[in-house]
C-alpha cells in the first residue's frame, strides 16, 4: 500500500494551499475552564500540527448571539481573553507548520427549556400539532447577522479560513431538515426555501471575510437524535442543498459521515464527500471511522474503544477521486503524530483509541 498521494499539497484558493491531505476533525472537547484558551489547549492543538496535519479544525465556537451556546460550557469570541487564548492557538499552529480554521457554529432549539444562557429561545418552526412559539424573520436575521459578525472575528484573529457547521441536527440543520423545519413562509415549505437560511449565512460571511478568505462547511444526513436520517432522500435533492451552497460561497464541504467507506445512494459507489464533490466541483472532506474498526458514536455513547484497521479503503477512494482531504478525529486523539507515522510507514506503532481519552487534552 503507497499513501504517497495523501502527502501531495492541495490549493484551496488563491490565498490558501496545504501541505498535505490530512485534517484534524472539529471535536467539542468542553476541557478548558470558562471556555478561555489556555497552554493546555494551544499545546493539544500544537502537538496535532507538529504531528503532521496540514490543516486543523477547531471544535465548534458559538456565534455571537444570546441564543447560540445552549451549554454555556462551549467555546465563544465573547471577552478579549477569549479571543487572545485564540490568538495564541493560531500563533502555535503556525509555527508548527499547518493551517488552522474555526469552525462557527449556533447549536440549535433543541434543548432544555430550563437551561441558561437563554432558556427563552424559541424553535425553528412551529411543531406538527401547530404551536406557534417559534421564530420571526426578524430573529432569523438576528442570528443571520452573528454568523457575519462572528466570521470577521476569526480572519481578524489571524485563523486561515472559517468553517460553517450546518451539520448533525443543530441550527442550521435544523432549517435543512424537513422532520425540523415545518415553516411556511421564505425560509420552509420546500427544500429551496428549507436552504435559504444556510445561503443567506454562507453569503454574509462571504461579505464580512472578503472574496480570498476560505469558507468551509460542514453538511451531514446523520443527526444527534437520529442517526438512521436522511437529509437529502436522493442525488437530486442532495443538489438542491449544495449547489445554492456553493453559488453562495463555499469553497470547500466538509462532509460528515460516520463510516465513510458506505456508499450514499444506492446504485452508486460513491460516499456523501464524492456525490458532493461532483455535484459542485469544490474541494471535499471525507471523515468517519477512518483508520479505527468503530464508529465514533459508539466511542461517545457507551464507551467503547477503537483498534487500529487498514487505510486501503481509504486509497482506493481516494485513487477515485471521490474526495480531496481526509478528517480524522479519534485517531488523533489517540496520536497526536498519526500523519507523521502514516507518512513513515509506521503504521505499527500507532496506539489504539481508549474512549478515557476523550476526559484528558493530550
Amino acid at each position: 500500500m503507497s499513501l504517497e498521494e495523501f502527502f501531495l499539497p492541495l490549493k484551496i484558493n488563491a490565498e490558501l494551499t496545504l501541505k498535505n491531505r490530512f485534517v484534524m476533525a472539529p471535536m467539542t472537547r468542553n476541557l478548558t475552564p470558562e471556555a478561555i484558551p489556555d497552554e493546555e489547549l494551544v499545546e493539544y492543538f500544537a502537538s496535532r500540527a507538529r504531528g503532521g496535519v496540514g490543516l486543523i479544525i477547531t471544535e465548534p465556537i458559538a456565534v455571537s448571539h444570546p441564543s447560540a451556546n445552549k451549554d454555556g460550557f462551549s467555546p465563544d469570541f465573547a471577552t478579549e481573553e477569549k479571543i487572545q487564548g485564540w490568538k495564541a492557538v493560531v500563533r502555535a499552529v503556525h509555527i508548527e507548520g499547518a493551517k488552522i480554521f474555526a469552525q462557527i457554529w449556533h447549536m440549535g432549539c433543541d434543548r432544555d427549556a430550563t437551561k441558561a444562557p437563554n432558556p427563552e429561545i424559541r424553535s425553528v418552526s412551529p411543531s406538527k400539532s401547530g404551536e406557534d412559539n417559534y421564530a420571526t424573520v426578524e430573529e432569523i436575521q438576528e442570528i443571520i447577522d452573528a454568523f457575519g459578525e462572528t466570521a470577521k472575528i476569526v480572519k481578524e484573529i489571524g485563523f486561515d479560513g472559517v468553517e460553517i457547521h450546518g451539520a448533525h441536527g443543530y441550527l442550521i440543520d435544523e432549517f435543512l431538515w424537513d422532520k425540523t423545519n415545518y415553516r411556511t413562509d421564505n425560509f420552509g415549505g420546500s427544500i429551496k426555501n428549507r436552504v435559504r437560511f444556510a445561503k443567506e449565512i454562507v453569503e454574509i460571511v462571504r461579505k464580512a471575510v472578503g472574496s480570498d478568505f476560505p469558507i468551509g462547511f460542514r453538511i451531514s444526513q446523520w443527526k444527534v437524535q437520529d442517526f438512521s436520517a436522511k437529509l437529502a432522500k436522493n442525488p437530486d435533492e442532495l443538489k438542491q442543498i449544495v449547489t445554492p451552497l456553493s453559488e453562495a460561497g463555499v469553497d470547500m464541504f466538509h462532509c460528515s459521515t460516520r463510516r465513510f467507506w458506505e456508499n450514499e445512494f444506492e446504485g452508486s459507489p460513491l460516499n456523501l464527500a464524492g456525490w458532493v464533490k461532483m455535484m459542485t466541483g469544490k474541494t471535499t472532506i471525507t471523515v468517519g471511522s477512518v483508520g479505527l474498526t468503530s464508529m465514533f458514536t459508539e466511542s461517545l455513547l457507551s464507551g467503547k474503544g477503537a483498534d487500529i484497521t487498514s487505510l486501503s479503503k481509504l486509497e482506493s477512494k481516494f485513487r477515485d477521486g471521490e474526495f480531496d482531504l481526509v478528517a480524522l478525529g479519534r485517531s488523533l486523539i489517540a496520536n497526536p503524530d498519526w500523519v507523521n507515522k502514516v507518512q513513515e510507514n509506521n503504521l505499527g506503532d500507532l496506539q489504539s483509541f481508549d474512549a478515557e481519552m476523550l476526559k484528558y487534552l493530550k
